[in-house]
């Protein structure tokens, strides 16, 4: 069921835009990334039933290049944010994946797949997800395939036997490993004035599986781009989504 809905304000000039959140913790922790490379994390509290109540959080910081400058162009179109023990890693628009050193806030960008060149220019690497055993996951927001492909880093080496159907003219934003091992898809419809509908979907990978957990009419909700999926101190799986406002 839902639980509730926080609106975020904070006094920076960069702030909003947020494409990605990740929920650490047990719910008490968050890491939230920009479409322009600004990530920000920070601590949440919680009243009794769950329900966020407050968020300190700050500053946004930059993400680098390796030479330490900060993400400069379309280079700088950050979207997808994972963080698992193999490390926390980005995905961007202008296609890659990179490694995001927490020490420095460098990016060091990982193996290509030759799928990545060709993908649209606003329908990149929106989605991106860890494992407890470090494979990658990421899924272009649009393909002309019949279904979304869905790439899996395996060592160094991309692999793209897996798809994930189509659901109307739904598009993928954000993805998840869940603690229960199953990847969550979010995906939003948009329909002009109409505003945007969102949509999270659940894959058993191993069984072929396929749920539908919810899916809101049109201007239910804002631009929600990012997703979590946590277990809370009672053992609930939550999801946490996070909307781009467009600043």
């Amino acid at each position: 069921g839902y639980i509730g809905t926080y609106v975020w304000h904070m006094a920076d000039d960069s702030f909003g835009g947020f494409s990605a959140i990740e929920v650490l913790d047990g719910g008490t922790r968050f890491v939230a990334l920009s479409d322009k490379a600004m990530l920000v994390s920070g601590q949440i509290t919680r009243d009794a039933d769950g329900r966020l109540t407050d968020l300190t959080a700050g500053p946004l910081t930059p993400l680098l290049a390796k030479n330490g400058l900060p993400l400069a162009g379309r280079r700088a179109d950050s979207e997808g944010l994972a963080i698992g023990p193999a490390g926390t890693f980005i995905s961007f628009e202008n296609p890659r994946v990179a490694r995001l050193d927490p020490e420095t806030g460098q990016t060091h960008d990982l193996p290509t797949h030759p799928d990545f060149a060709g993908l649209p220019r606003n329908g990149a690497l929106e989605a991106l997800a860890i494992d407890d055993q470090g494979t990658i996951y990421t899924i272009p927001e649009e393909t002309t395939a019949a279904a979304f492909p869905l790439y899996r880093l395996i060592g160094d080496t991309w692999d793209k036997t897996l798809t994930l159907p189509k659901s109307g003219t739904f598009l993928p934003v954000a993805a998840d490993i869940g603690p229960d091992n199953r990847l969550y898809l979010l995906e939003r419809d948009f329909r002009g004035l109409g505003g945007f509908a969102s949509q999270l979907r659940r894959f058993d990978l191993t069984g072929g599986t396929e749920t539908t957990l919810f899916t809101t009419p049109f201007a239910r909700h804002d631009n929600l781009e990012g997703l979590s999926v946590w277990r809370d101190d009672a053992g609930q799986l939550i999801a946490t989504l996070i909307s781009d406002d467009n600043f």
